[in-house]
Protein backbone atom coordinates (compact mmCIF):
# COMPACT_ATOMS: atom_id res chain seq x y z
CA UNK A 1 0.00 0.00 0.00
CA UNK A 2 1.40 3.31 -0.83
CA UNK A 3 1.77 5.80 2.05
CA UNK A 4 0.44 8.83 0.20
CA UNK A 5 -2.76 10.46 1.36
CA UNK A 6 -6.03 9.72 -0.53
CA UNK A 7 -7.30 12.54 -0.26
CA UNK A 8 -3.92 14.16 -1.84
CA UNK A 9 -4.03 11.44 -5.06
CA UNK A 10 -4.82 11.95 -8.62
CA UNK A 11 -7.44 10.07 -9.80
CA UNK A 12 -4.84 7.80 -11.83
CA UNK A 13 -2.87 7.36 -8.84
CA UNK A 14 -5.92 6.22 -6.74
CA UNK A 15 -6.79 3.98 -9.53
CA UNK A 16 -3.88 2.21 -10.00
CA UNK A 17 -3.76 1.30 -6.04
CA UNK A 18 -6.99 0.44 -6.37
CA UNK A 19 -6.31 -1.84 -8.73
CA UNK A 20 -3.63 -3.59 -6.91
CA UNK A 21 -5.07 -4.01 -3.74
CA UNK A 22 -7.98 -5.94 -5.49
CA UNK A 23 -5.92 -8.14 -6.95
CA UNK A 24 -4.29 -8.63 -3.32
CA UNK A 25 -8.47 -9.35 -2.03
CA UNK A 26 -8.82 -10.98 -4.76
CA UNK A 27 -6.13 -13.55 -4.38
CA UNK A 28 -6.82 -14.33 -1.00
CA UNK A 29 -2.92 -14.72 0.11
CA UNK A 30 -3.06 -12.01 2.88
CA UNK A 31 -4.10 -12.19 6.71
CA UNK A 32 -7.25 -11.24 8.09
CA UNK A 33 -5.73 -8.07 9.86
CA UNK A 34 -4.12 -7.41 6.47
CA UNK A 35 -7.16 -7.92 4.29
CA UNK A 36 -9.46 -5.32 6.56
CA UNK A 37 -6.55 -2.65 6.32
CA UNK A 38 -6.79 -3.33 2.51
CA UNK A 39 -10.47 -3.53 2.40
CA UNK A 40 -10.30 0.09 4.31
CA UNK A 41 -7.89 1.56 1.99
CA UNK A 42 -9.64 0.22 -1.01
CA UNK A 43 -12.71 2.14 0.29
CA UNK A 44 -10.94 5.23 0.95
CA UNK A 45 -10.10 4.92 -2.68
CA UNK A 46 -13.25 4.20 -4.43
CA UNK A 47 -14.64 7.17 -2.86
CA UNK A 48 -11.92 9.45 -4.30
CA UNK A 49 -11.66 7.86 -7.59
CA UNK A 50 -15.79 8.72 -7.67
CA UNK A 51 -14.83 12.40 -6.25
CA UNK A 52 -12.34 12.88 -9.32
CA UNK A 53 -14.78 11.63 -11.86
CA UNK A 54 -17.58 13.58 -10.21
CA UNK A 55 -15.31 16.64 -10.40
CA UNK A 56 -14.49 16.06 -13.87
CA UNK A 57 -18.25 15.56 -15.05
CA UNK A 58 -18.97 18.88 -13.50
CA UNK A 59 -15.87 20.73 -15.22
CA UNK A 60 -16.95 18.79 -18.35
CA UNK A 61 -20.50 20.09 -18.45
CA UNK A 62 -19.81 23.74 -17.89
CA UNK A 63 -18.21 24.25 -20.92
CA UNK A 64 -20.30 26.90 -22.75
CA UNK A 65 -19.64 25.95 -26.95
CA UNK A 66 -20.34 28.52 -29.68
CA UNK A 67 -22.69 28.09 -32.52
CA UNK A 68 -20.16 26.10 -34.16
CA UNK A 69 -19.45 23.58 -31.21
CA UNK A 70 -16.37 25.44 -30.46
CA UNK A 71 -15.83 26.19 -26.18
CA UNK A 72 -15.79 30.19 -25.50
CA UNK A 73 -15.69 29.62 -21.86
CA UNK A 74 -17.02 28.17 -18.99
CA UNK A 75 -19.84 28.85 -16.24
CA UNK A 76 -19.25 28.70 -12.87
CA UNK A 77 -20.65 25.35 -11.58
CA UNK A 78 -22.48 25.11 -7.91
CA UNK A 79 -20.06 24.01 -5.21
CA UNK A 80 -16.46 24.49 -6.94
Amino acid sequence: MSETAVNEMSFEAAMAELEKVLGQLERGDVALEESIALYERGAQLKARCETKLKEAEEKVAAITLDGDGKPVGTRPVEGL
